[in-house]
């Protein structure tokens, strides 16, 4: 009983941690998102490729040496950041509204102990985003993070995005996903 009541407390904690992280993006609060990211994070979106039933265990481009749509650290991810509250970043001006949408939260594997140091989570997610009149999509999939204990909280130490699809029709990625 103990470890399942740990399980569950560990698995709300860990969801509060993620629909903040969220709810931060989505109100454009990026100053106080960046906070939530280890300092050494490795933040990348694979590219998915349209394959055979048979190779479909090798859709995702996502070994050290493939392409990505982005494979970020916290250096880049500032900066980008910057340069979107510059207000002269043509991607972004006027700015995007986003809703981003998290689901199936599970945690895939968690260090032993009822205060885990590192838990890796999969969630299947959705990111809405919005710009001038005819510009609506949507990105969706599942991604799986690995989130390291920081003090009271966490923060997001590996997140690698896999979105369902191929062909991206938005006009950029400036947006943070």
């Amino acid at each position: 009983m103990h470890d399942s009541m740990n399980a569950m407390l560990r698995l709300y904690e860990v969801s509060e941690f993620l629909y903040k992280e969220a709810e931060l993006l989505s109100d454009r609060k990026y100053e106080e998102w960046l906070d939530t990211l280890a300092e050494d994070i490795s933040y990348r979106m694979f590219v998915l490729r349209n394959l055979s039933g048979k190779a479909q265990a090798t859709e995702y481009l996502d070994g050290p040496l493939d392409i990505s749509w982005f494979d970020e650290g916290k250096e880049t991810i500032t900066k980008r950041v910057r340069q979107i509250r510059t207000h002269q970043h043509w991607a972004e001006e006027p700015p995007s509204r986003t809703t981003r949408y998290l689901t199936n939260l599970r945690i895939l594997e968690a260090d032993s102990g009822s205060e885990p140091a590192q838990v890796r989570t999969r969630c299947n997610f959705m990111v809405n985003r919005n710009r001038n009149e005819a510009d609506d999509h949507c990105l969706y999939g599942h991604r799986i993070d690995l989130l390291a204990r920081h003090e009271d909280s966490w923060r997001i130490k590996e997140r690698k995005i896999y979105i369902n699809q191929s062909t991206i029709l938005m006009g950029n990625l400036s947006f943070i996903v």
